[in-house]
Parts: C-alpha cells; structure tokens; sequence
C-alpha cells in the first residue's frame, strides 16, 4: 500500500489533467478563434462549445485536488511558485465564464466588448497554463533559461489549443464556417508544428535529468517510437488540410483525432520524464505522499467522484453530438 497508493494517486492525477487538455484545450482554441468570424459564426462557434465548456474545466479541479490531498507538501512548494501564473489562470478563466453569458444578456450594443472578453479570456489562460507547464519541466527552476523555457511552451500551447479548437469546429460546422475553419486549420498547424519541435529539442537541453532518461541505451532505442508516432500524427494532419476541401469536410475529425493523439504521446512522454518524481529532481512521490490512512480515506471518495465525472462527461458528450445549432441561452 505504501507504495501503490501513491503510484495511483500520480496517475489520477495525469489521467485528469490529460483529458483536461484535450477537452478544454479544444474550447480555449475556439475562443481565441473567435475574432476570425463574422457576428452570425461568433454565435455558432460558441454555440459549438456551450454545452460542453464549463463541465470541461471540471477536470482540472480534479487534478489540482489530487495534487493537494495526496501530495500536500508539493502542492504547497508547485503553488508558492506559481503562485501568479495561476492566479492570472482563475481571472481568465473567470473572465470567460461572464463574458460568455454577459455576450448576449448584455445587448448588443455591449456584445463586441464581450467578445473580446471571452478571446482574451482565452487567450491569457492558455499562455498561463503553457507558462505553469514549462516552469514545472524545469523543477520550477528561476533563472533566465528556465523562464526562456517557460515562455516557449507558454506560445507552443495555445498554438496546440487553436488546432485542437479547429479540428472541433470542423466536426461541429458546416457550410461557410467550415470552409473558413479549414483555412483557419492550414495557417495553425505550423505555429503548432515549430512549437512543439522546438519544445523537443529544449526540453533535454533544460533538464539533465530527462536528458539522461532518454538519450541512454536502451531507453533511446524504446522510447523511440514516441517522438516518430507524434511526427507521424502532425505529417498526417498536414497531408490531410493539403488535400481538397470536399475530403478535408468529409474527414475533418481526423484534424481532432491526430492532435489528441499527440498530447496523448506527449503526457506518456512527460510522465515517463517525471516518475517517480512529483517535483522534478526535488521530491519523488513517496517524499511527497499524505500518510497511508489519508490516502486510503480519500481513495474512497476518488473511487465515487472519478466514475461519476467520467459518466457525466459522457453522457454530455453523447446527448449533444453532432452538428451545432443556433445559440441559445434559454
């Protein structure tokens, strides 16, 4: 038990920031998307995220949770020094959260400031979230490489967020919008490309410790197929917004899919580059870890509370699939 709980409480932990992501990586790239489309695909374009925005923050909280209940002494060392990146985070997100509903209820003499609400909204939660990542690769190391490194991943993540926000909309529109949103897709997949190969080649270079994980033999020959699968997920993504727009409308999911699939292999990527540290070349998980009987009380209400949020993350996913319709706030 001394050793498993931990172990499980880190993979909650991955599990819920990872589809966090995915999830609401793709409505903060819808939002920063926003002042690219006329008033009418505004409406739809948020329409598209509406029912699922809120619930998708949702993971979040449960993994800073985690952190703080089975790993109180890092959550205290993680938040004291990212202490403003993440409070910046809550305003933005907070700024979203009325811009939304404000956008309309507001009139529509009020609806442009709204709008660029919700766009910076987030737009600064997402350089915020990139910024709190890259601080963390480091060790939360302050010095001007690391904060260098920081701002780098601070770019390369809303870069990520705009094409998992176009992949969306290419599921979610139709007609007009989605002739724009592809446009919109091959101007984003190089920003988001650049990013992440320079994110590659820094991360090595800023960290000895997952340099030393991942440029020795064996680890080099079977960690391999991480970095190639990632490289094949971007090359298919380019070669699928290079084709027509009559096969990129009828295969746009795959835009969504091969994106997901390389924050999939990016999350597998970092958590081998983690373990068994909960802090980076400071504290491992079992230095970190609550006390067993605290670990096992809270893994009762883990065991409720995940199950549950997955079933209604479903379930919403579910009744509200398909192509978007008109807003509605009634």
């Amino acid at each position: 038990m001394e050793y498993w709980l931990p172990v499980v409480y880190m993979a909650v932990m991955g599990l819920a920031l990872l589809i966090y992501v995915i999830l609401d990586g793709y409505d903060l790239g819808v939002g920063m998307l926003l002042p690219l489309g006329n008033e009418a695909e505004k409406d739809l374009m948020v329409a598209s995220i509406g029912p699922f925005w809120d619930a998708n923050e949702t993971w979040i909280v449960l993994g800073v949770g985690v952190l703080l209940i089975a790993f109180p002494v890092a959550h205290g060392i993680v938040l004291t020094h990212l202490y403003l990146p993440v409070t910046i985070m809550l305003m933005a997100l907070i700024l979203r959260g009325v811009a939304f509903d404000l956008r309309v209820k507001a009139g529509d003499h009020r609806k442009q400031l709204w709008n660029r609400a919700f766009f910076a909204g987030s737009l600064i939660a997402s350089v915020a979230q990139g910024w709190m990542l890259g601080a963390y690769v480091t060790g939360l190391e302050v010095s001007p490489r690391g904060l260098l490194f920081a701002a780098l991943i601070g770019l390369t993540l809303p870069a990520l967020y705009l094409v998992l926000g176009c992949g969306w909309l290419l599921i979610k529109t139709e007609g007009e919008l989605l002739d724009r949103v592809i446009v919109w897709a091959q101007r984003a997949i190089w920003p988001m490309g650049l990013g992440l190969l320079l994110v590659s080649i820094a991360t090595p270079l800023v960290s000895s410790s997952i340099a030393a994980k991942w440029f020795s033999f064996p680890n080099a020959l079977l960690l391999a197929p991480v970095p190639l699968l990632s490289a094949l997920c971007f090359g298919a993504n380019v070669l699928l917004l290079r084709q027509s727009k009559e096969r990129i409308r009828a295969r746009g999911w795959l835009l969504y899919a091969a994106t997901v699939s390389i924050c999939l292999l990016a999350t597998l990527g970092l958590a081998y580059s983690v373990f068994p540290d909960v802090i980076i070349g400071r504290m491992t998980i079992w230095e970190a870890a609550a006390s067993v009987d605290s670990l096992l009380f809270t893994l009762v209400g883990v065991l409720i509370t995940l199950p549950m949020i997955l079933f209604y993350t479903v379930y919403v996913y579910r009744v509200f699939h398909g192509k978007a319709t008109a807003l509605s706030y009634e």
